[in-house]
């Protein structure tokens, strides 16, 4: 008698209608299509916050408009556009590609057609990793319980920002180098316009760099160990092939607006032992929060396959994940590519667990029962069809009132309706802000607003940097540095420490209080100061006037 998986793959075979295979491979929707189109759907279309949540980083707003200055003037700017703290000075727009897509972008669809970009880049890391792992042979159940963990761990940095390029890239990257292993292809040398490309993208191509420096390093080690173990002839072609796609994909790096000044700064500012100690996504994870969490089960899993792989020789691999395992506990940042380089890895070793688990089950237990549906599955999650490119048209073809895409920055995160109200105060003077909301002030009144520091830290440096956190913290010198700067107007969050001083003092006088945001305005020699009660505002317009804010706050992604 037949098994009910035989007689199921029979009754789907005589409904399907009549067509040859690759029509039928082309139209049917495969494992890994669904698993792309849910990524799409789940991560960035639900929820309170939806698209709007790859807003959350004020950063996108600059990359925008530095993007549009570059297809303006035809070159990328040398000098800085945005601040009047260090106007004029040398800038590195190391990410021009990414800021001119971003441009292009905005400007033919608004905000809907940066985030579509990101979200459709996200999901593709997404659904090739998964792939990856099953062409390693994992099994479709681990696969698909490694790509979840992964999703989750990487969320915080789900985020219209260049480097989501990175989270591709390195995906791509370690597919084609793990293919090459287990079967050299030309393909490989396919690295070398992609890093090519990735080093104007974003500055996470030295991820790859050091990649393949590890790969080069494992292959010696794997061969050393062969000829010590087995007996064997060195057999030096792996590391050498490796050494000259090394070697290439390094000398192409250089290749960029800035030549090897990119190269200097980027590695100044990684060492910066400031930036490490203030930037907070340059700081070592905090396990408290669920994402966290979900990192931290993939370090303890991706610990245990160093060791079943270095019992298998497989040097590489675990000099991977040791390497990243240690960048990620160093710098949050990081997290992300620990995820992409582990998964794999662990996947296959979940399988192997899996396979000795299921070859002592009966044929007809249930965990047989599941074997073979993963066996029946598996065909489908290593192809794709029309159906990523269906759903890829039909959200960007959905209308902004249905799709919800947002039309600005979130309100819950930036001072929207504020920065609207009192343009003609932000533009005209000089304006202390919030880094974060000086990116948005960026974005909305450019080339109007000047900013006193932004989102570019490698720009501003620890000199500004300071005297920034001295004036927001409200510390002993923050007074003088306010008139070192000559500002005029203060717009700060709630929390500031600099509000409650500012408050206090009859030379500044609130303009405009919502409850999360205040915006402060110095009182001129003819002018005196009077008290604005919390929850009511003075327009710019209008001084004398009271009105109640009703800024609506939309809950965004933390």
């Amino acid at each position: 008698m037949a098994s009910s998986s035989e007689v199921s793959r029979k009754s789907i075979s005589v409904e399907l209608p009549a067509a040859s295979p690759l029509w039928r491979r082309f139209l049917l929707p495969s494992f890994s299509d669904c698993l792309f189109i849910a990524i799409f759907v789940w991560l960035f279309s639900s929820g309170s916050g939806g698209w709007a949540s790859l807003l959350d980083d004020g950063d996108t707003g600059w990359h925008i408009r530095t993007g549009e200055w570059i297809l303006r003037n035809g070159m990328v700017p040398r000098q800085d556009l945005f601040s009047f703290s260090k106007a004029g000075e040398a800038w590195f727009a190391w990410e021009w590609l990414t800021d001119i897509l971003y441009a292009a972008l905005h400007g033919a669809a608004g905000l809907k057609g940066v985030i579509l970009l990101s979200a459709l880049v996200i999901a593709g890391f997404g659904t090739i990793l998964f792939r990856h792992m099953i062409a390693r042979g994992a099994n479709p159940f681990a696969a698909l319980a490694a790509s979840l963990v992964v999703f989750g761990a990487s969320s915080i940095h789900y985020l219209a920002r260049p480097h989501v390029f990175t989270l591709l890239g390195m995906t791509v990257a370690l597919l084609l180098i793990d293919a090459d292993r287990r079967k050299p292809a030309a393909r490989i040398w396919l690295l070398v316009p992609m890093t090519l490309v990735w080093v104007n993208l974003h500055g996470g191509f030295l991820g790859l760099i050091g990649c393949l420096g590890l790969l080069v390093a494992g292959s010696l080690v794997e061969a050393a160990l062969a000829v010590r173990v087995d007996g064997v002839k060195w057999n030096l072609r792996p590391s050498l092939r490796y050494a000259v796609l090394f070697a290439l994909c390094t000398a192409v790096t250089f290749v960029n607006p800035y030549g090897w000044h990119l190269h200097y700064h980027v590695f100044q500012f990684l060492r910066s032992d400031w930036i490490k100690n203030t930037i907070q996504e340059f700081q070592s994870p905090v396990f408290r929060s669920e994402s966290s969490m979900q990192f931290e089960l993939m370090l303890f899993l991706g610990l245990m396959t160093v060791a079943w792989l270095l019992a298998r020789r497989q040097i590489v691999p675990a000099l991977w994940i040791l390497f990243w395992a240690h960048s990620a506990l160093a710098s949050v940042r990081h997290v992300p590519l620990f995820m992409i380089v582990a998964a794999p890895w662990v996947a296959a070793l979940l399988t192997e667990l899996w396979s000795r688990h299921v070859e002592t089950a009966g044929r007809k237990s249930l965990r047989s029962i599941f074997a073979n549906i993963a066996r029946d599955m598996r065909p489908g999650c290593s192809r794709s069809s029309v159906w990523i490119a269906a759903a890829a048209a039909f959200f960007a073809l959905v209308p902004e009132t249905v799709g919800r895409w947002p039309k600005d920055f979130p309100a819950a995160k930036f001072p929207v309706a504020m920065a609207a109200r009192h343009q003609e105060i932000l533009t005209s003077r000089r304006t202390l802000t919030e880094d974060q909301w000086a990116d948005y002030l960026i974005y909305r009144n450019y080339p109007h607003q000047k900013v006193f520091v932004d989102g570019r830290s490698d720009f501003f440096g620890e000199k500004i940097g300071e005297e920034y956190l001295h004036m927001m913290q409200g510390r002993w010198d923050w007074a003088a540095l306010m008139e070192k700067y000559r500002f005029e107007v203060v717009l700060s969050p709630l929390n500031w420490p600099l509000t409650t001083l500012l408050k206090q003092d009859s030379n500044w006088r609130v303009v405009d209080d919502n409850g999360r945001a205040l915006l402060f305005e110095k009182v001129r020699a003819n002018e005196s100061s009077v008290p604005v009660p919390s929850g009511q505002r003075f327009p710019a317009s209008e001084k004398k006037a009271q009105h109640k804010s009703n800024e609506n706050a939309r809950p965004g992604r933390s």
